[in-house]
C-alpha cells in the first residue's frame, strides 16, 4: 500500500447507496436498537435510496444483554438481508468457548461472565483454585444448554470483512501491505499497533472498531468507531452518501 491509495477525504461510497457502518455493541442492545430507530428515520426521508448497515463485530460480552443483541440481529438480517454482521473477536471467543471451556481464555476473562447472565447462567470466575476447574465446567454445561442453536448458528455465519465503494469494512483492521483480498482472518479480528501506526494509504479507507477512542476517529487511511458503548453509553456507526461522510452516535446510560 503506498500514497497513491485512498485518502478519507476523497473516498466515496456507491451512487445511489447509502452506508452505515455500526461498531462495538458489546451488549448494548438498547443503543443498538436506538442507532437502528435513527437510520430507519433517515432511510424514511430518501426514499428509493439503496443501503447497507453493516455491523463491526463484537455483538457479545461485557455489557448486560448479550442475548438480545443477538435476537435483534438475528431478525434484522431475516426482515432484510442488506444488514449485514461481521464477526469480532470476542463474538469468536464465545463460539470458542461454547466448543471448549478454556478457564482462562477470551470469553472467561473479558465479559463472558455478563454475556452467560444474560442467558440465565452465572459462570463462576473467581472460584477457589481446587474448585474452579468443576465450577466452570458446571457453568459451561449449563451455557451450552441455555443458548439457542439460532444464535450458534448466527455466530457461525457471521464473515469476516466486506467492502462498498472504496470502503473496507472489518472488525479490527489489516496488515500493511497484504492485498485486501488476501488478508489474515485473525489480523482482521484481533490486529491493533501494526494497523494503527502504519502512516500511508491503504487501496481503500478502512472503517473498524476493536480499539476503543474516546470519539470516533477519523484518520486519512482509516475510521474507527468503536465509542466503548457498554460504558460510555455513546454508539457511534459511519454514515457515507457518496462523497458526503460523517459520524453519528446515539447516547444512553453510562454504565
Amino acid at each position: 500500500m503506498t500514497e497513491t491509495g485512498i485518502h478519507y477525504l476523497d473516498a466515496r461510497g456507491p451512487d445511489g447507496m447509502r452506508l452505515y457502518a455500526i461498531g462495538d455493541v458489546h451488549g448494548r442492545h438498547d443503543l443498538l436498537a436506538a442507532m437502528h430507530r435513527r437510520i430507519a428515520s433517515e432511510l424514511e426521508h430518501a426514499p428509493g435510496s439503496d443501503w447497507r448497515i453493516i455491523h463491526l463485530g463484537d455483538y457479545v460480552d461485557r455489557g448486560p444483554d448479550s442475548m438480545s443483541v443477538i435476537d435483534f440481529l438475528i431478525e434484522a438480517r431475516k426482515r432484510d438481508p442488506r444488514n449485514i454482521m461481521l464477526a469480532g473477536n470476542h463474538d469468536i471467543g464465545m463460539l470458542e468457548f461454547l466448543a471448549d471451556a478454556e478457564p482462562d481464555g477470551l470469553f472467561m476473562n473479558y465479559g463472558g461472565v455478563q454475556t452467560a447472565q444474560s442467558y440465565g447462567v452465572d459462570l463462576v470466575r473467581d472460584a477457589h483454585w481446587y474448585g474452579k476447574a468443576e465450577a466452570i465446567a458446571r457453568g459451561h454445561a449449563a451455557l451450552v444448554k441455555a443458548v439457542p442453536r439460532s444464535h450458534v448458528d448466527f455466530l457461525q455465519s457471521l464473515t469476516f470483512s466486506v467492502s462498498f465503494g472504496d470502503f473496507f469494512f472489518c472488525h479490527a483492521g489489516i496488515r500493511p501491505g497484504v492485498p485486501l483480498d488476501r488478508q489474515n482472518l485473525q489480523d482482521l479480528i484481533w490486529i491493533r499497533d501494526a494497523f494503527h501506526d502504519h502512516p500511508g494509504l491503504f487501496s481503500k479507507v478502512i472503517v473498524h472498531g476493536h480499539t476503543p477512542v474516546p470519539e470516533a476517529e477519523v484518520k486519512a487511511n482509516r475510521i474507527n468507531v468503536d465509542t466503548l458503548a457498554w460504558k460510555s453509553g455513546t454508539l457511534s456507526a459511519l454514515a457515507v452518501n457518496g462523497g458526503d461522510k460523517q459520524i453519528i452516535d446515539v447516547q444512553g446510560k453510562a454504565l
